[in-house]
């Protein structure tokens, strides 16, 4: 009997993050590989990525990973996925080629070259399995739907789409193929809700396109900084035409604006109206040109611009700071996490008396669909089983809702969560939700994976509001005595000056704590013993001032047996109140040991249909 089961890891009941896991008999099918952009009470953390355990628990069983375009929320959790588990990748040509550039900044994955191009007219055939591939139109040339076409019928996966008919070239949707794929069985559709919260469309690129020359235009003798999504290819060139029509040179600033840009033009993806040296110029020559000539395209770390937009309007960036002749055109729609960081970074750009002009408070701009879009792509393929994904839990209701107007019944249809797997039932034809498992997040900061958890985040927070406490003292262990008064140092606590007498309090009161545990112990233990003093040192704070620091005692040792003009032998401790906090909450870009890498048997891979070079 055919298995067949849908798990979402990622992508439902948030925004970004989007991967699914298609089992076929005893065959996984990854689709997509996302990451998200941290919300706001992640301190530190860049971005967050699904947990790959269950993959990895499985990791006999998976095919391969089937990517649906190059952007972040569907191949930046690609590198850490591959770290654990090396399994072919599929993609378009531009696709794959974003997709090596984020894996290859993994130094332990510079050697994996196991991908595979294919295209709207490509299939892959595995035994009964045949997937295949449907172009969409998203703001990245090269975006595709999947198709896994099996026994029961054709589990399909939209990607990122909407539809827009002035679109054109790789940006083009295959009308004719959604007819084709509707024409057979469509037995459970996963279909991209993200825009179908607001009742408007989206404008077409051509408006937008015009919206942007006006605005280079009206601002004549202002320097632009254009805040831009990195890997939105479709908005680079918008802004590059504009640019070079209204006699501007375009500055890009970021390594992964760079290598993008680099790679889109390489591959004939961003074409250029001129040469590249009339076009462009290094970032370090900006303050030679003046300001009327000049566009600053700007797109942070990770793609994500908002963020690299606040160091610049805070005079933090190392080439540009915000001033008053400036105008920031937000050529984006800032990410929900991105929300609040963006009303505090619009403040400070006025404050320093330059404008802000946004697309998204002048126009309808959307990659995604709209309700109409949603509808009609359900109509096109005329589902039986509909999963709305890419998503948080209220758009997701809203697609509920599309669905049931156009007849789709609402039993038929699965607001999902992380870890759901629903399972195909041959006998009642219809989708259970059984074995479901928890499918957390590995948040990713600087160069770790798995090494920030909720202790480490537990303390961030608690050291961006309360701040910290650190009591010192030397002890003499023989005698059952503090031999040195104690040192408190606090930062971000209190304003010491004027405080002394609660600095006092927490001096004597470490004393107390430390000579009452050595009277009264009988097997001296240090985590005992600091465990003691950071307790009572936090009941005290908490009762006198309703705050909860950080509190971090050292303590250490005078040793009385030891010999005339040798060192004293000392036990220093400067940890929290385990193993782990300690060893997370003082790296941040260091290396980890990383889970065993697992390379499954090859499967037969055999792609037909498809003049597109493969990599075998």
């Amino acid at each position: 009997m055919t298995e067949l089961s849908i798990i979402p890891f990622g992508g439902v009941r948030e925004n970004g993050k989007n991967m699914y896991a298609i089992t076929i008999n005893d065959e996984i099918y990854i689709l997509d590989a996302g990451l998200k952009y941290p919300e706001t009470d992640l301190l530190g953390v860049d971005v967050v990525v699904p947990e790959f355990n269950y993959l990895v628990e499985n990791a006999d069983k998976v095919v391969g990973v089937f990517l649906t375009h190059g952007h972040a929320d569907a191949i930046g959790a690609l590198p850490y996925l591959l770290e654990q588990l090396q399994v072919p990748v599929f993609g378009s040509e531009f696709t794959i080629a974003l997709a090596k550039q984020a894996v290859n900044r993994r130094k332990d994955l510079r050697d994996f070259n196991d991908y595979h191009v294919v295209s709207a007219e490509s299939k892959v055939e595995f035994g009964s399995t045949t997937v295949s591939f449907f172009s969409t139109t998203h703001s990245i040339p090269q975006s595709l739907g999947i198709v896994l076409s099996t026994n029961y019928g054709q589990i399909v996966y939209t990607g990122d789409f909407k539809f827009d008919n002035t679109a054109n070239g790789e940006y083009k949707t295959n009308y004719s193929r959604l007819t084709q794929i509707g024409q057979e069985k469509v037995l459970a559709l996963l279909i991209d809700s993200n825009g179908v919260e607001l009742p408007t469309a989206s404008v077409n690129e051509t408006v937008i396109d015009e919206f942007i020359f006006q605005t280079f235009r009206e601002n004549k003798g202002k320097r632009i900084i254009v805040a831009a999504v990195a890997s939105n290819i479709q908005r680079i060139q918008e802004v590059i035409n504009s640019a070079f029509q209204n006699g501007r040179k375009i500055a890009l600033s970021g390594n992964d604006l760079e290598d993008i840009v680099k790679t889109a033009i390489e591959m004939g993806k961003l074409i250029l109206p001129a040469s590249q040296s009339e076009i462009f110029t290094n970032i370090k020559n900006i303050q030679s040109i003046e300001d009327g000539k000049i566009v600053i395209l700007e797109a942070g770390r990770m793609g994500e611009p908002i963020r690299n937009l606040n160091r610049m309007a805070n005079g933090d960036d190392r080439y540009v700071t915000v001033g008053e002749n400036d105008l920031i055109f937000i050529a984006t729609t800032p990410s929900i996490a991105a929300e609040s960081i963006m009303a505090k970074t619009r403040d400070l750009i006025f404050r320093k008396g330059a404008n802000v002009i946004s697309i998204k408070d002048s126009v309808r701009s959307s990659g995604h669909a709209s309700q109409n879009d949603f509808q009609m792509m359900l109509n096109f393929l005329n589902p039986e089983f509909v999963f709305p994904v890419s998503a948080e839990y209220r758009v997701m209701s809203a697609a509920d809702y599309l669905a049931q107007e156009i007849g789709i019944p609402k039993e038929k249809i699965f607001l999902s969560m992380k870890g759901d797997q629903y399972k195909y039932r041959t006998d009642s034809k219809v989708f259970e939700l059984e074995d479901s498992f928890e499918v957390g997040d590995s948040m990713i900061d600087g160069s770790g994976a798995n090494d920030i958890g909720d202790v480490v985040l537990r303390d961030r927070k608690m050291l961006s509001e309360d701040g910290v406490i650190i009591a010192a003292a030397t002890i003499d262990r023989k005698k059952k005595k503090v031999a040195a008064a104690p040192k408190i140092t606090t930062r971000g606590f209190v304003y010491v000056q004027n405080n002394r007498g609660m600095i006092s309090k927490i001096a004597k009161l470490s004393v107390e704590q430390i000579e009452r545990y050595m009277d009264n112990v009988k097997d001296f233990d240090w985590n005992d013993l600091k465990n003691g003093v950071r307790d009572e040192i936090a009941n005290m704070v908490a009762d006198e001032t309703g705050r909860h620091p950080v509190i971090m005692p050292i303590i250490m040792e005078i040793n009385q047996n030891r010999r005339p003009n040798k060192k004293v032998k000392t036990s220093t401790e400067t940890t929290d109140d385990s193993k782990e906090k300690n060893n997370s909450s003082t790296k941040k870009n260091t290396s980890i040991s990383r889970p065993r890498t697992f390379r499954p048997k090859k499967k037969s891979i055999d792609i037909v249909a498809t003049e597109d070079k493969v990599n075998e």
